[in-house]
């Protein structure tokens, strides 16, 4: 079987930078074994698949290791083939996943995903957070998958040595670091070892748990976010209440075709 393949790199207007996902256009769902498969054969962040649904796409992400409930990267990605490689003329593209209805509207350069907003509990500090991250937070959130850990500021988001081995254990997707920046609202590091992921480069769906935050803490909507990883990325969010608005940039890299 061949199938068609795109990669792209999200949150960004520069190849290279941004954090790379790949998608795949399918007629019919792959069995789930042959989808994690082709994601661990890319070998990316995550790998994206849809199949055309209603009026829309049904659409399901896959890191290295598991299937995950919510990827903001890979569906701006996916928004991106769709829109500059696949033809597609809507205002607006509908995408149906475990996360409920996920919406995404393209404006000039801007694609603009609305999420759902991640509820967030303030938690006592375990031990494990303070050995893995080697540092010790100001306090400590726990979102539907992630924690969301803060610090005094910039400079220590971008000093952190973390030990993936000791994140990796505890229960939980991940963790989300994260503190006022320098030029924008916000900055941030994600790290994801137990999926397979040590540090992701941009993490849209992180920003559904650090935007409802940043929100309160500093009294505005709309906010500027930038992630601290090496490849870089650069996010504009806006908390809508229940649902918040993530938007960025994508370029593509790749288009390919594949065989299983």
């Amino acid at each position: 079987m061949k199938l068609t393949i795109y990669q792209v790199d999200a949150f960004t207007d520069q190849l290279f930078g941004g954090n790379p996902a790949a998608v795949c256009p399918l007629a019919s769902w792959l069995p789930t074994e042959t989808m994690q498969q082709i994601a661990l054969e890319n070998n990316l962040s995550e790998t994206a698949f849809i199949v055309p649904e209603k009026d829309g796409y049904h659409i399901r992400w896959f890191t290295p290791a598991i299937e995950v409930d919510l990827c903001g990267h890979a569906t701006l990605a996916t928004a991106h083939a769709l829109y500059s490689e696949m033809s597609y003329q809507g205002a607006a593209i509908q995408f149906y996943s475990k996360s409920g209805l996920l919406t995404v509207q393209k404006t000039n350069d801007f694609y603009t995903m609305n999420f759902p907003t991640d509820q967030l509990e303030e938690v006592a500090i375990p031990n494990e957070i303070i050995e893995g991250l080697g540092k010790t937070p100001i306090a400590l959130f726990k979102g539907k998958d992630d924690y969301l850990a803060i610090f005094e500021n910039q400079q220590t988001i971008e000093n952190l040595t973390p030990n993936f081995k000791v994140l990796g254990k505890l229960p939980a997707r991940g963790v989300i670091t994260s503190a006022k920046g320098d030029t924008v609202d916000f900055v941030s590091r994600c790290f994801f070892p137990a999926a397979g992921i040590d540090e992701d480069p941009v993490t849209g769906s992180a920003h559904t748990t650090m935007t409802p935050y940043w929100s309160k803490r500093l009294n505005n909507t709309k906010l500027s976010a930038l992630q601290l990883s090496q490849r870089g990325g650069v996010l504009q969010c806006e908390d809508l209440g229940n649902r918040v608005n993530i938007s960025g940039k994508a370029v593509t890299y790749l288009r390919g075709e594949i065989y299983v």
